[in-house]
C-alpha cells in the first residue's frame, strides 16, 4: 500500500511539473532544436601564426592556370603570367601583395590581416576591373600548408570558397582556389597560382611595373 501510494506521489508531482511548465511556455522547443548540431556543410575553422604570411614578402613571378568556365564541369584552361609583389605591415599583423596581369591588362591587391584573439588570418581581395572588395576567408597554416575557408556567390550561386596555400622551400609557393556548389561536400578547383622569386626590379616600391 506504501509502495503504491509513492507511485501515485511521483505520478501526481510529474503531472503537476509538466502542467506548470507548459502554462510558462505554453511552445516549449524540443529538445533536438536545443541542441543544435553543428551542420554538416559548416566550414572547417584553421588557425594559424602571426608569421604565416611573412615569406609572401618581396618580388615574384607568377604562372597562372585558370578554368575557362566554372561550376560545369569544364575541362578547358587557360594559362597566362603575372607580376606579384608583397610587403609586411605591423609587424606582421598584416600584409599586402598587389599583383599584375600583363595579358590580360588589369590586377588586384590582397590583404591579409591576423586576429590576435582567434589566431586567424582573414584574407581580402579586390581587383582593378570591378573595385569590389570580395568576403574574406579566414584560416591559417600548419606547417607548410595553409587552409582558409569562406562563403560568397558565383554569378548567383552561393559558393563555398577554399584557397590552399603551400609553401615550397624559401623562393617558391603555390596557392589555388576552389569552390563548392554542394555546401562543401564536393570542390572545384578553379585557379591555380605557382609562384618563384624573382629578380627584385620588376616590383617598384612594392607595385608590379607595368611594361
Amino acid at each position: 500500500m506504501r509502495i503504491l501510494s509513492f507511485i501515485l506521489l511521483i505520478a501526481w508531482c510529474a503531472t503537476s511539473c509538466v502542467s506548470a511548465q507548459a502554462q510558462r511556455n505554453p511552445a516549449p522547443e524540443p529538445c533536438a532544436a536545443k541542441a543544435k548540431p553543428r551542420p554538416a556543410s559548416a566550414l572547417p575553422k584553421r588557425t594559424g601564426d602571426l608569421h604565416d604570411f611573412d615569406f609572401l614578402a618581396g618580388s615574384w613571378a607568377v604562372s597562372n592556370r585558370r578554368l575557362k568556365a566554372r561550376g560545369v564541369h569544364s575541362k578547358e584552361w587557360e594559362e597566362f603570367p603575372a607580376t606579384a609583389c608583397g610587403r609586411t605591415h605591423l609587424d606582421s599583423i598584416a600584409n599586402v601583395d598587389e599583383i599584375y596581369f600583363p595579358t590580360k591588362g588589369w590586377g588586384g591587391v590582397t590583404l591579409r590581416a591576423f586576429d590576435t584573439e582567434t589566431k586567424q588570418w582573414a584574407i581580402y581581395w579586390v581587383n582593378s576591373r570591378q573595385g569590389k572588395l570580395f568576403p574574406a576567408v579566414f584560416g591559417g597554416f600548419d606547417g607548410d600548408r595553409g587552409e582558409f575557408y569562406g562563403e560568397d556567390d558565383d554569378d548567383g550561386r552561393p559558393v563555398k570558397v577554399r584557397f590552399v596555400w603551400t609553401k615550397i622551400g624559401t623562393t617558391g609557393a603555390h596557392w589555388e582556389q576552389a569552390f563548392s556548389y554542394d555546401g562543401g561536400k564536393t570542390w572545384e578547383v578553379n585557379w591555380m597560382n605557382d609562384f618563384v622569386r624573382a629578380d627584385p626590379s620588376v616590383c617598384d616600391e612594392g607595385r608590379p611595373r607595368k611594361q
